[in-house]
């Protein structure tokens, strides 16, 4: 792995820059303001709630729109361009003091950062490695951890010295200044799978030896079997992440002692990528599709019963595993099941639906707490939801690996090692 690492840096840079910079859109970044949002704008939590799934699912729909994007733009001209997109969503968060501009702000930081950048960042790391497209997957994907790791503790010391407005010129001058232009320079210059030869760029072919479009992808029985994979990390990750207060609430936890999970979170879900991206190109991304979401089946239901802070420690590690490896699954496997040519509108259609699903989920939980079923209850109902999806994960390999063309290598019958 640093081999590969330090004789690739000069392609995996950018993809890493982009996920780290996803920070600035995420939902735990946001929520960082949240208590001086809606003090300035006259907001309760249902009002706030409500917003920021409005704004989240106007990203999605975005992001289904100009998710193709990525096949028909230079890289670097697409990931400069959403840079500066994002800057300018980042400047109204500083400035405005309209909630319909506020409105706005938010669908920019969620379309540019929960969206585009990590799906610029994989597009590339898709057509740009083949034989070991997991490890620079699982590589890429760790500037999500690192970035939980550090900007929280910079922007808390931010808005406590500068002010929370400031603190988003900031990152507004940062995006600008910054990041556009070294976007545009690294993702300059691509990289050609080896063993592609002069004539075959950085296109491979998928399942069957076709380029899969998103139509045919949709017709397809695979993409609505892997919906329910696609939904739920992001669902379930979100909600726990989401409903922290009424866990403490429940269980009498202080939410200072229950922040000690978080780098427990950060340092699994890291492992757990790395492993991830080496099983995906050892024995093929698909092998990894009935186990990934174990963790998670015993994460979520470990924190119904807990009584001792300790376990929702344990929990959040066994989510951030999960986590971890389903980036670097969905990283290999889309691109080995449905090719490159038109990956950035197959995986636009992908991210589309993890985007609605951390979206939706705090709406629905947040409306069975108010009906007398508390989060630690329906953690329950979870976590057999996930063990369900393992025994699906088993159904879907089986079927996906008698239809595909048997071929030579250890990654198995959907992956292509030979170059």
């Amino acid at each position: 792995m640093i081999a590969f690492l330090t004789q690739n840096l000069r392609w995996l840079a950018p993809g890493f820059l982009l996920t780290f910079a996803s920070a600035f859109g995420q939902t735990w970044f946001i929520a960082l303001f949240a208590g001086e949002i809606k003090a300035v704008y006259g907001l309760s939590d249902g009002g706030w709630g409500s917003l920021y799934t409005l704004a989240t699912l106007v990203a999605a729909g975005l992001l289904f729109l100009r998710g193709a994007l990525a096949d028909t733009m230079p890289l670097g001209r697409l990931a400069a361009g959403v840079a500066l997109a994002f800057a300018l969503a980042a400047a109204l968060m500083a400035w405005t003091s309209s909630p319909w501009l506020l409105g706005l702000a938010l669908i920019g930081l969620r379309f540019c950062g929960q969206g585009m950048f990590p799906h610029v960042a994989l597009t590339a790391m898709g057509r740009w490695f083949r034989a070991q497209r997991g490890r620079a997957v699982s590589l890429v994907i760790l500037g999500h951890a690192f970035g939980e790791m550090v900007i929280p503790l910079i922007t808390v010391a931010a808005i406590a010295a500068l002010g929370w407005r400031l603190t988003w010129g900031g990152v507004a001058l940062m995006l600008a200044l910054g990041l556009a232009p070294a976007a545009a320079l690294l993702f300059a210059r691509g990289r050609a799978p080896e063993g592609g030869g002069e004539g075959g760029g950085e296109e491979a072919p998928g399942l069957g030896g076709r380029h899969w479009s998103r139509a045919d992808a949709l017709g397809h029985w695979l993409l609505p079997a892997l919906l329910p994979f696609l939904l739920t990390p992001g669902f379930v990750g979100t909600v726990v992440y989401f409903h922290q207060s009424n866990i403490s609430a429940v269980k009498g936890w202080a939410q200072a002692e229950m922040a000690r999970g978080y780098p427990v979170y950060a340092a699994l879900a890291i492992a757990a990528a790395l492993f991830a991206g080496w099983a995906c190109d050892r024995f093929g991304p698909e092998r990894l599709l009935p186990v990934f979401l174990l963790p998670m089946a015993l994460g979520v239901t470990l924190i119904g019963p807990a009584g001792q802070v300790g376990l929702w420690i344990a929990a959040l590690g066994l989510l951030g595993a999960t986590q971890g490896m389903a980036s670097a699954l969905w990283g290999a496997l889309l691109p080995a099941v449905y090719g490159t040519r038109h990956l950035g509108a197959v995986r636009s259609l992908a991210t589309t639906v993890m985007v609605v699903s951390t979206a939706i989920g705090p709406g629905i939980t947040g409306i069975l707490i108010d009906r007398g079923i508390d989060f630690p209850r329906q953690c329950l109902a979870m976590g057999i939801w996930c063990l369900g999806l393992g025994a699906l994960g088993l159904v879907v390999l089986r079927r996906l690996r008698l239809e595909a063309a048997p071929r030579p290598g250890p990654a198995g019958p959907v992956g292509d090692p030979s170059t």
